[in-house]
């Protein structure tokens, strides 16, 4: 899609359910606030719902950050289903032209996304663990003058690839809007400044004769006891634990700093603990005040999830584990004793 790159706004997509925000939208404000700066560009919320979503919401995403909020207001729109969001969505963006529309990582998020990217036959880049604006360097492409082209203020879309082992930095200098979803938890939010207002536009979802094979009968939802990304103090195990009932080890120390116990996607795969407590590449970012790893040996997959914790304190026997170097205070020793001694320590 073409368009005139100096005016195109720098869009995140505002998820919502039920008439309520999720962090994801005030997480990608946050980052989408930094590259709209960066392009002297406004920066736009996209709300999506039943009637009266975009009065209910508005005001949160203008003290997030956003400059104007994009508002499609349907009753079939009511709850989240991929083809009338598509539609919606394919619509706003043809008549707005957005240069960079950028979703979260989330189940609703890596539904949409792909299918609005393909209806627009436009580049995606998925699970982004960040974003900058850049120039790029077209060696295939030269001017007049014989010299590669450049194209300018490109978004370049940064995530882990073949297995977390390298940094891609992948770019969409044609075919736009640019598009990208954004894991959770790696953005950081901006202050909520309290009574910050913007623009708030109402457009119309062009769903008028559009087939909507779905029908939802029933919303059961469960909720997650687990909060990790909330947690100021995090206790998290890997394989090396050894077993799912050394686990309760973890929890006695959880619950004797009050914190959460969390674990490395091998403790996950060997069925230690749940998958909602995955922390890491493939499950969930966290920077909580105090980490404790326990029997993580570090690998990178892991390491991206929680290396911006303010303090790490690691617990393994290996002296030459990877987590040492990222750790603050590090144990070398058998958590099966280091552990009752620091819980001692902790109710003494």
């Amino acid at each position: 899609m073409l368009q005139d790159r100096t005016k195109g706004e720098v869009w995140v997509f505002a998820e919502q359910e039920e008439g309520k925000l999720s962090d994801v939208p005030r997480e990608l404000l946050g980052k989408g606030r930094e590259l709209a700066t960066k392009l002297g560009v406004r920066l736009g919320a996209v709300l999506i719902g039943g009637t009266g979503v975009g009065a209910k919401l508005a005001p949160a995403l203008f003290e997030a950050g956003a400059d104007v909020v994009h508002y499609i207001e349907d009753p079939a729109l009511e709850v989240f289903r991929g083809k009338p969001y598509r539609h919606a969505f394919v619509e706003l963006i043809k008549e707005c032209s957005p240069q960079i529309v950028i979703f979260g990582a989330t189940h609703m998020g890596r539904d949409l996304a792909p299918a609005v990217a393909s209806a627009l036959r436009c580049g995606l880049t998925a699970d982004c663990t960040d974003l900058q604006i850049g120039d790029y360097t077209d060696k295939k492409c030269t001017g007049d003058n014989g010299e590669p082209k450049v194209v300018n203020n490109v978004l370049l879309q940064i995530r882990p690839a073949f297995g977390g082992n390298i940094i891609a930095t992948i770019v969409n200098p044609y075919n736009w809007p640019q598009m990208a979803t954004v894991r959770e938890g790696v953005m950081k939010p901006l202050p909520p400044e309290p009574g910050r207002t913007g623009e708030l536009v109402k457009h119309d979802s062009h769903l008028e004769g559009v087939e909507i094979p779905v029908e939802v009968l029933e919303i059961v939802r469960r909720v997650s006891t687990v909060n990790l990304k909330g947690s100021r103090i995090i206790v998290c195990g890997g394989a090396g634990v050894g077993s799912k009932e050394n686990f309760k080890l973890l929890h006695d120390l959880a619950n004797a700093l009050g914190g959460a116990v969390g674990g490395s996607r091998a403790a996950v795969d060997l069925g230690y603990c749940e998958h909602e407590r995955q922390i890491g590449q493939t499950g969930v970012t966290v920077r909580p005040a105090l980490m404790i790893s326990c029997g993580v040996s570090g690998a990178v997959q892991h390491l991206a999830g929680m290396q911006d914790s303010a303090k790490i304190i690691a617990i393994n026997t290996d002296k030459d584990a990877p987590i040492f170097k990222v750790a603050h205070y590090g144990i070398v020793g058998d958590l099966n004793v280091v552990i009752p001694k620091l819980i001692k320590a902790i109710k003494a």
